[in-house]
């Protein structure tokens, strides 16, 4: 359970559009992303130990939320051994409704030839954040010395209304 830091989600609020009023944040573990999102947003948060799997058919849960209420984004920290199933599925339900897709994932993530058809041949890839801090997933214990976080991390954006090529940007 990784959870994400306030800063992190905030540092994504100002990339998100203006016409978005509904977020489904679909790995939301105890809800700390949701918490910053929520702030702005509907949040509909759902999680695997929930009994909520983002990755099985996602028709009936959809089917149980009224067409004028369901999501237009979908944004998450997702498990990273599982993240491109997870960027395959937000794309997929997204892209009937034009929507848009952040996800946590880490910098070099678009590196890997297997993941082309997600960044370089995906018409909706329309932003790579880079966060210029690294993110402290666990805080170390008062007096201890803890190592420092060894991975950078950024918010691989995706958006259905993009135009153009990729635009890259930097946060804090």
């Amino acid at each position: 359970l990784y959870e994400t830091p306030a800063w992190v989600t905030k540092a994504l609020l100002p990339h998100i559009p203006a016409h978005i009023t509904r977020v489904w944040e679909c790995a939301a573990g105890t809800g700390q992303m949701s918490g910053v999102l929520k702030e702005r947003y509907e949040v509909l948060e759902t999680d695997i130990t929930q009994g909520a799997d983002f990755l099985a058919d996602q028709t009936e849960l959809l089917s149980c939320v009224p067409t004028l209420e369901r999501p237009q984004a979908i944004i998450t920290n997702p498990p990273y051994n599982l993240a491109t199933e997870f960027c395959e599925q937000a794309l997929r339900l997204m892209e009937p409704v034009a929507g848009f897709v952040a996800l946590l994932l880490r910098t070099d993530f678009d590196h890997a030839k297997g993941r082309s058809h997600l960044f370089r041949d995906c018409p909706a890839f329309a932003k790579k954040l880079v966060l210029t801090r690294r993110i402290v997933w666990f805080e170390p214990a008062p007096g201890a010395k803890g190592k420092s976080p060894s991975f950078n991390h950024a918010w691989m954006i995706w958006d259905w209304t993009h135009d153009g090529p990729p635009t890259i940007g930097y946060g804090p």
